[in-house]
């Protein structure tokens, strides 16, 4: 057991809220692009996201989310990819964002 709590610890996973979000230029598949506030500690950070099936950028502009952020940097069509934002697929396999039931400060750690 203790193997599996050390491995869950190991993927540092926070909340954050979307200040910005934009169509991301020159991708394969639609996608956007993040910059998610976590915080103080963490500041803003990047995330690139294939989720315009179900969202549009104006309106995920406040939006908490649940990202990782201890994961290397990716480039994805050029735009460097701090943290990988969480969701899940829905009946269609379009992707549905991962929340906090409620408001929670950024910054704050999934545990």
């Amino acid at each position: 057991m203790e193997d599996i709590v050390a491995a869950f610890a190991a993927v540092d996973i926070r909340t954050g809220t979307i200040v910005a979000a934009q169509a991301l230029e020159g991708a394969r598949k639609p996608a956007l692009v993040l910059k998610i506030d976590f915080g103080s500690t963490l500041g803003v950070r990047a995330s690139t996201a294939q989720l315009t099936e179900r969202y549009n950028a104006p309106a995920l502009v406040g939006k908490q989310v649940l990202a990782v952020v201890n994961l290397p940097v990716k480039r994805v069509a050029g735009v460097a990819s701090e943290v990988l934002t969480l969701g899940v697929a829905d009946e269609k396999g379009a992707v549905v964002l991962v929340a906090a039931e409620a408001r929670v400060p950024d910054g704050a750690r999934l545990y």
